[in-house]
């Protein structure tokens, strides 16, 4: 559906139902009486720009399904999306440039709402090696690299609890974005090898879910955190997340530092 063809109501309804809310929970929210959202979602009355932004800020729309729906009712957007290579994006492009590389020995990595690498730090060839070189052609889908046979999934050590994460996430995130790229992926990834069955109940001592990786004879232990930019004003800026890894054992972190000093050599020779 394009902007053209989109009924602004009938979306706003879809939004509604998509978090799951009844006219009613939505009206009491937005200040709005039942009778009017009825109107609005039924298309007998046209809403404005504001009461546009309004409903999306309480169905927390994304920025860039909010321009949609604004440019659908005659509206300008209002979210900007420039890239990072823009210059009012410089400010942007450099904290990521630090954050990334102060995170270093450990990986860290940049990427968008496709899950598409933007940027990492030298640490992130350490869990690429030995992929397929069609998996590390930019632009570069970082689930896909993960799960894909012929990328990361051969060197996990627990592959399927990994697989079971990475996909659940995934799945929270199509629930909210509703976008239909992102449900297509998470389509492709199913259909990948599983790695076998693993269940939550499953006994692990981990306080996080780690990913564990085989470095030659080394097995890397690690967990991740995400980073995102608060309040956005840019639907770019809304859409990026900064994954950083971290040891979580001293044979991890001595492996990352090892491999750091020697990356390090080698450049000074």
């Amino acid at each position: 559906m394009t902007f053209e063809t989109m009924d602004v109501g009938t979306e706003l309804k879809r939004w509604r139902e998509r978090r799951r809310l009844t006219q009613l929970g939505l009206s009491v929210a937005a200040g709005v009486s039942t009778r009017h959202l009825s109107f609005i979602e039924t298309g007998r009355s046209k809403p404005s720009r504001d009461m546009i932004l309004h409903l999306s800020e309480c169905l927390d729309v994304p920025l860039r399904q909010q321009n949609t729906l604004l440019l659908a009712s005659g509206h300008s957007p209002e979210y900007s999306q420039k890239s990072l290579a823009e210059a009012p994006m410089s400010a942007v492009s450099e904290a990521i440039d630090r954050i990334i590389d102060a995170h270093d020995p450990y990986p860290a990595v940049v990427v968008d709402q496709q899950w598409e690498m933007i940027a990492g730090n030298q640490a992130v060839r350490i869990l690429t090696e030995g992929a397929a070189e069609f998996l590390l052609e930019p632009p570069v889908n970082v689930l896909r690299l993960s799960l894909h046979p012929e990328g990361m999934a051969p060197r996990i050590v627990n592959l399927a609890q990994w697989r079971t994460h990475l996909l659940a996430r995934l799945a929270r995130e199509v629930e909210v974005s509703a976008d239909a790229q992102l449900s297509s992926l998470l389509d492709e990834l199913r259909a990948y090898p599983s790695g076998g069955d693993w269940h939550d109940d499953d006994h692990t001592n981990s306080l996080l879910v780690p990913l564990r990786v085989r470095a030659g004879d080394t097995e890397l232990a690690m967990f991740s955190t995400t980073t995102v930019f608060g309040t956005p004003r840019d639907v770019t800026l809304a859409e990026i997340a900064i994954e950083s890894f971290y040891p979580s054992d001293t044979q991890t972190a001595d492996y990352f530092r090892s491999a750091a000093k020697v990356t390090e050599t080698s450049c000074r020779t």
